[in-house]
Formats: C-alpha cells, structure tokens, sequence
C-alpha cells in the first residue's frame, strides 16, 4: 500500500513539469493564436459598433472607406493570410466589396475569423521557417503571413471609431 502510495505521489508531483512542457511545445505558433483572439474580438466588435451609413466614410479622400477595409481584411488578409501561414485552402470570397450592406460585411468578417482560428490551430513553430509566395511573386516565410493581419485591428479600432463617433 505505501509503494503504491508513493508511487501515486511521484507520478502525481511529476505531471505539472511535463504538463507544462506539453503546453509550451510551439510558443511562438500559440502567442501568435493568442493575439489572433484578441485582435478578432476588437476588429469584430468594431465592424458591429460603426453605424451601417459610416461604412463609406474615409478618414480622407486618398485612404479606403471602412467597408473597403472589412472587405480587404476579409479577403486579402484573413482568408489569403492564414491559408498562407497553414497551407490550408483558402475560402472563397471573391464575393465581398466595401459597398456591400454592413451585415453581409461583419458576417462575411466573422466568418474569415473562423477561418483563421481553423487555419492557425494547425501551425507548429517547426513551420514558421518554411518559404512561401507571397503577393507581388515574392518568397517571405509562414511566420510573416501569419503576423501581419494582427497589427490591423489596432489601425482598424484607433481610427474609423474615434472619428467617426
């Protein structure tokens, strides 16, 4: 009974280190997921607070309107990004343009979000090294297309909303 119970304790004192080894196998792959959640609650929870008759609003005549930003993010950056960063197949959603109706913009938004989460749960650290295309026909690696999307929300809930209000 005691070898038992020793025995119990051992592998029971053992568990944390290994669990937290298990947990910490792709660092990089799971600060990037982390980020990704967070910035998807801010980019989402701005598409739905901007007001549907401010989507053709634009900080100044030169810039996109913010439904051409939804729309860009929805088909140049989430969907190309992240099936950049997995080699997952991107969905298709050619069928998106900043003049759309907000609710189709911010459903279409979410749905490229998903995407993303499908997409990024299957990066490895290992993987962020390997070469890919990328626009304009250069080679940048798996860890560049899954970083650039994350910055935007901190663009996307600084600008439109403050100045739009």
């Amino acid at each position: 009974m005691k070898a038992t119970l020793g025995s119990i304790f051992v592998i029971l004192c053992a568990l944390p280190p290994v669990a937290v080894r298990l947990q910490a196998q792709n660092p990089v792959s799971d600060g990037v997921r982390a980020v990704a959640l967070r910035q998807t609650k801010n980019i989402v929870q701005a598409a739905e607070e901007m007001p549907a008759d401010k989507y053709s609003y634009k900080p100044t005549p030169a810039q996109m309107s913010f439904g051409d930003v939804v729309a860009h993010l929805i088909k140049e950056g989430n969907n190309y990004l992240c099936s950049a960063a997995s080699g997952m197949k991107q969905p298709d959603a050619d069928k998106f343009a900043g003049t759309d109706p907000k609710d189709k913009l911010v459903e279409g938004l979410k749905e490229s979000f998903k995407f993303c989460e499908t997409a990024l749960a299957q990066v490895q650290d290992a993987q962020l090294g390997d070469s890919i295309d990328f626009f304009g026909g250069r080679k940048v690696t798996k860890a560049v297309a899954a970083l650039i999307p994350w910055p935007t929300g901190r663009i996307i809930t600084a600008r439109w909303p403050s100045t739009c209000a």
